[in-house]
């Protein structure tokens, strides 16, 4: 049981990254936050609850079953700001250039929803 948690935390820390630390790096060097920065800057300190973090995408088109894309390349939650709960996503660019999929528009969806 143990070891399943240890890899759960594991994958989780993965998706936290997005597109790596080399994507992240690029986005700072051009003056930009990360998804997850922007989201964080934006909801109360320590009240987003994220959403379908570990949503794959499935598609098979032009090579994809071989792409890794965290969280397929939205992240999706809610949180509070100034004490009222709100839904949030944010497309991050480091994952696909932020690009739209099924999975990323489903996740989007069930927010506004």
């Amino acid at each position: 049981m143990k070891e399943r948690i240890e890899q759960l935390l594991q994958a989780r820390k993965e998706i936290e990254l997005g597109g790596g630390e080399k994507g992240i790096k690029k986005q700072h060097e051009r003056g930009k936050l990360t998804a997850r920065e922007r989201i964080n800057l934006l909801l109360d300190e320590g009240s987003f609850v994220e959403i379908d973090a570990f949503v794959k995408h499935r598609s098979t088109n032009f090579g994809m079953e071989k792409t890794k894309a965290p969280a397929d390349g939205v992240v999706t939650g809610y949180g509070t700001v100034d004490g009222r709960l709100v839904f949030v996503y944010a497309q991050d660019f480091t994952v696909l250039g932020g690009s739209l999929g099924e999975m990323h528009a489903n996740k989007i969806c069930k927010v506004q929803e």
